[in-house]
């Protein structure tokens, strides 16, 4: 197990049921029905992802190599900061610069490319990795 990896996918994990309950309760009467859509798929997808990370910690290095763990995860957590925070700004258009929101839309993409190549990485890897 990896404790640096398990911690960072608790901290993430933490953090969206935070954003969550945020979303939940105190954004509902801020934004609109869209706007709260996206903050929901912003929180969904951190957890997703923070659970991912949270599985590459508790695989054997036997399974998947040490480097290769951290490298996936570092995938997968630029995605959520990209992903799921240019979502999250996104949803607070209202609140936030209009300048911000102008980068915010082009790193909901690249985000989603992180945890693309992260998870082929991880196929790529479980594939080539041979069994003991």
């Amino acid at each position: 197990m990896d404790r640096k990896l398990i911690t960072l996918a608790a901290l993430i994990l933490a953090v969206a049921v935070v954003l969550g309950a945020f979303g939940a309760h105190g954004l509902k009467s801020m934004i609109n029905e869209r706007q709260l859509g996206t903050w929901e798929i912003g929180v969904r997808y951190q957890f997703y992802h923070g659970l991912a990370i949270l599985s590459l910690a508790i695989l054997s290095n036997e399974i998947l190599d040490a480097k290769i763990k951290k490298r996936l995860a570092i995938l997968f957590f630029t995605g959520v900061v990209l992903f799921s925070g240019s979502l999250y700004l996104l949803a607070l258009k209202n609140y936030v610069a209009s300048s911000i929101i102008s980068v915010a839309g082009p790193l909901t993409p690249i985000g989603g490319i992180f945890f693309i190549f992260g998870w082929v990485g991880l196929a790529f890897w479980a594939l080539k990795t041979p069994s003991k």
